[in-house]
């Protein structure tokens, strides 16, 4: 693998390698990418994988590579501008009254005393600030809010002093989200030289770049929620208060928008969850006066924001947020573009508020990672335990428009024939039926008392999770553990520590999860992982498949299911010590034609239908 990616950086190529579990990926990236001397960006899935390329992959390499110290790779590490504390948004709130319950005024106690010690800001540092504070949100360096080089703390700014270790390194390490972030931003200001916070590079390395396409749809989209519009009026009120400015012409200004807003957010038609906004031009003709209302309450807002006489600079900041809504929501309302979903999310948020998004997400981002991503980079190598189906990468090069990339399948040096068996219940009724979840249950208990404990049992839908949860607690003498009931690492932590502990857990545990040992013997999953058919992005996609005359099924469905399968079973063999028992509880990869395409696509197990040989594999 290393000499495929260094011939893909010497003669300035894209590259596609499987890499099997245990392969030493990065390190096989790592070794080329240092002795090719160019700046490299090594863009991963997860914030873990960052983590260990940055304390441990790196560290350890410098040590092997100049044993005597005789060079130091230059090397920094960035995350999203949500993970970084705003120094001027801290300064502001002192002494500010907007600090609501004793709780938050505890955080901002804690905040206020590591702001004064802390190097980096970033906020992974703050072991005790809960996952889900709302101070947090309000202090941080999201880009809407940022003044730039006219602000106040500019020298003093995280963001500023990442930017410049980036622009000093020669590999940064990033993740997915704040490189599609930064790409998307760049594509805005048309690659304006200052638009962004990566540095101009000689090649990028996707790592788990199984991921890619979903995420780069996301930020290649467009979003306005009815929170988004009330964090403005907020700032609005906030700053001009401080500065005392608030006329009764702004006041008026952000109260007519906030009523505006809640008029228009609240005509939207109805419906749980994600759903396909497919009768835009019929509901603006029924409540086209609440749309205008909207638009001209924000057009409004811009006139009174640029009244203001000697205004301070973060007004500049709101008319131009103010604008950017206007484009948007004109954008989500009047646009025929033929590659992009149009769809509505409702979301529970803090203090049981019910946030309504209003989305638009490319159908293919083939096309824009073509012409953005591929053509402009020298070299992009993509890599993952899973990128292959049925042996061969015409899924992914057809999804991420990588026509022309070089192709390398490595297998793993595991030995799964002798370290895994894969079992299929072969009675079992189908995973769509409700007759599936009792049967399911007590065929779970089975195998879970066979394997003493000991397991990840996996679901594609929360609802599945919580019913055979349900269903076996008090039937099983081992600890259960329950995605929700606490953070992610804390389960895992906790997983990890408790002897024939059992975790049940939907898709966040399918992938970037490592536990090595007997710790983890069985992974058990529910059904098939096809992704939900209603789902309004799925959907479009899998109409605009057939529409231009191919098998969205075969070609789309099939292969995603693929790839997410083989994610969810690399969990269980992490080292070439690790013995273990997969299930899958859906027997349609025995019975239907495409069942061949996962049994194909997945390593060479072991496989049986017949419960004896799972007891004898775990002697018994």
């Amino acid at each position: 693998m290393a000499q495929a990616v260094e011939q893909a950086l010497s003669e300035r190529r894209h590259l596609i390698v499987e890499a099997g579990t245990g392969t030493g990926k990065t390190l096989a990236y790592l070794v080329p990418v240092i002795r090719s001397g160019k700046r490299v960006i090594i863009s991963t899935g997860t914030k873990n994988l960052q983590e260990q390329l940055f304390n441990k992959d790196i560290p350890f390499l410098e040590q092997a590579l100049f044993p005597n110290g005789e060079a130091k790779l230059s090397v920094c590490y960035m995350k999203g501008r949500n993970n970084y504390l705003c120094r001027k948004k801290l300064y502001d709130l002192t002494g500010q009254p907007v600090l609501s319950g004793l709780q938050e005024i505890e955080q901002y106690g804690a905040i206020a005393a590591w702001e004064k010690a802390t190097q980096t800001g970033d906020r992974a540092e703050l072991a005790s600030l809960p996952e889900a504070s709302a101070l947090w949100h309000k202090l941080d360096a999201r880009s809407e809010s940022c003044l730039g080089q006219k602000c106040s703390s500019w020298d003093k700014c995280f963001i500023t002093e990442m930017h410049r270790r980036a622009m000093e390194s020669d590999i940064i390490i990033v993740n997915h989200h704040l490189f599609f972030a930064d790409l998307a931003i760049k594509q805005q200001a048309e690659y304006a030289p200052d638009a962004g916070i990566l540095p101009e590079v000689g090649a990028v390395i996707f790592d788990e770049a199984h991921e890619l396409e979903d995420v780069a749809g996301s930020y290649f989209g467009v979003a306005v929620s009815n929170s988004r519009v009330e964090e403005l009026c907020r700032d609005v009120e906030g700053s001009m208060q401080r500065n005392h400015q608030l006329s009764a012409n702004v006041a008026g200004a952000v109260k007519s928008l906030r009523d505006r807003a809640m008029f228009f957010f609240a005509v939207l038609p109805q419906g749980e969850g994600r759903f396909a906004f497919e009768n835009r031009r019929e509901f603006l003709e029924e409540n086209g006066d609440e749309f205008i209302g909207l638009q001209q309450s924000l057009q409004r807002l811009i006139s009174e924001l640029e009244n203001i006489l000697s205004k301070p600079e973060e007004v500049f900041t709101f008319a131009r947020r103010a604008q950017e809504l206007q484009v948007q929501l004109s954008f989500l309302m009047e646009s025929e573009d033929r590659n992009t979903v149009f769809w509505i999310e409702r979301r529970r948020g803090g203090r049981d508020r019910l946030n309504v998004f209003i989305q638009a997400t490319p159908i293919d981002v083939a096309p824009i990672l073509k012409t953005c991503l591929f053509d402009k980079l020298e070299c992009a190598v993509l890599t993952s335990a899973t990128l292959a189906v049925g042996g061969g990468f015409e899924y992914l090069k057809r999804r991420l428009g990588a026509e022309h990339a070089r192709e390398l399948i490595l297998p793993s040096h595991f030995d799964y024939e002798n370290q895994a068996l894969f079992y299929v219940p072969p009675d079992l009724p189908d995973p769509r039926t409700p007759q599936f979840a009792p049967k399911a249950s007590e065929l779970i208990r089975r195998v879970l008392e066979i394997t003493r404990g000991r397991a990840f049992v996996l679901f594609t839908s929360y609802a599945q999770m919580k019913d055979v949860h349900q269903r076996l607690l008090g039937e099983l003498e081992f600890p259960m553990l329950l995605q929700g009931d606490a953070p992610k690492s804390a389960l895992l932590e906790e997983f990890r520590l408790t002897p024939n502990a059992v975790l049940f857990a939907t898709s966040a545990f399918w992938q970037g999860v490592d536990v090595q040992g007997e710790q983890l013997s069985c992974v058990i999953i529910d059904r098939l992982p096809f992704a939900v058919p209603s789902d309004p992005v799925v959907a479009a996609r899998v109409k605009a498949v057939d529409a231009e005359g191919g098998n969205a099924f075969f070609q789309y469905q099939v292969p995603s299911a693929v790839i997410t399968l083989k994610q969810g079973f690399g969990r269980l063999i992490r080292s070439l010590h690790d013995r273990g028992l997969l299930v899958l509880l859906d027997n349609r990869i025995l019975k239907k034609q495409y069942g061949r395409v996962f049994v194909e696509s997945l390593p060479n197990y072991r496989k049986t239908t017949d419960m004896k040989q799972v007891e004898e594999f775990f002697g018994i």
